[in-house]
């Protein structure tokens, strides 16, 4: 079996994977669920019309819509984040996520001429102030 033949092995196993399974089914839920895809839609309308907004010469541009759309954003932002096929989807890609970063972490350090049995991800160290980050997930 080569390298690619393996790899497709390793593809399977990843979709028999507890973490897998559980997004694709999360996924699922939130896909189903009317008034989570009612908000997601608003939330997007919103975005769209704010780029709209803030994409116009500045002499054009309507400051006061543009704060009204922010607010609405946010709003809609909370929304979408508190129901809770929308918290099972996101705790389940991270979950998927992780596993995903080790394998890659794994399969480079592997490259890289690093000890497979040892090699591992590394979560960055977390200093608290998230302006500076790419982010934790």
């Amino acid at each position: 079996m080569d390298i690619i033949e393996r790899t497709r092995e390793l593809g399977k196993e990843i979709q028999k994977d507890e973490r897998y399974l559980k997004f694709r089914l999360a996924a699922q839920a939130a896909e189903e669920d009317g008034a989570l895809q009612d908000l997601l839609g608003a939330y997007n309308r919103g975005r769209l019309a704010l780029q709209s907004e803030m994409q116009k010469p500045q002499e054009e541009r309507d400051d006061g819509k543009i704060q009204t759309y922010r607010q609405q954003l946010n709003a809609g932002y909370f929304a979408v984040m508190k129901n809770p096929r929308m918290a099972a989807y996101n705790r389940a890609r991270a979950g998927l996520d992780l596993l995903m970063r080790r394998m890659t972490a794994i399969l480079e350090k592997s490259a890289a001429g690093e000890d497979p049995e040892t090699a591992d991800y590394t979560a960055p160290a977390c200093g608290g102030d998230c302006a500076s980050c790419a982010g934790c997930r």
